[in-house]
């Protein structure tokens, strides 16, 4: 497999892992001190760099920290919002779209040669 498939893999794999760590408080601890959250999402923080630091590792050899950079914005945007609508219950909003049709944009500008 093509390093940069690996790359958006092991990034996506990642992401799941940030959008709870990050998120899932909200709704499953929101009772709990913010401490307990913190120290929870900190271990599940723990399996997003698992994947992240090889990730990134992997993509350099084949993308400019730039190119990277934009890469993990957008596959965050593509977990997040499915994330969002379906585990968090939030609405779906155009501004998603809008925020995608940004972030292409910013893959355009980084990835052309």
């Amino acid at each position: 497999m093509p390093a940069i498939f690996k790359t958006i893999l092991l990034l996506t794999i990642s992401n799941v892992f940030m959008s709870f760590a990050w998120y899932a408080h909200l709704k499953n601890l929101s009772q709990k001190p913010w401490i307990i959250a913190a120290l929870i999402s900190w271990g599940v923080a723990l399996f997003e760099y698992l994947f992240q630091v090889p990730a990134n590792r992997l993509g350099f050899t084949v993308m400019s920290l730039g190119q990277l950079k934009v890469l993990q914005e957008v596959i965050t945007l593509a977990v997040f919002v499915p994330f969002a609508v379906f585990y968090m219950q939030q609405p779906i909003k155009l501004d998603f779209l809008w925020a995608g049709f940004c972030l292409m944009g910013a893959v355009y500008f980084m990835f052309r040669n």
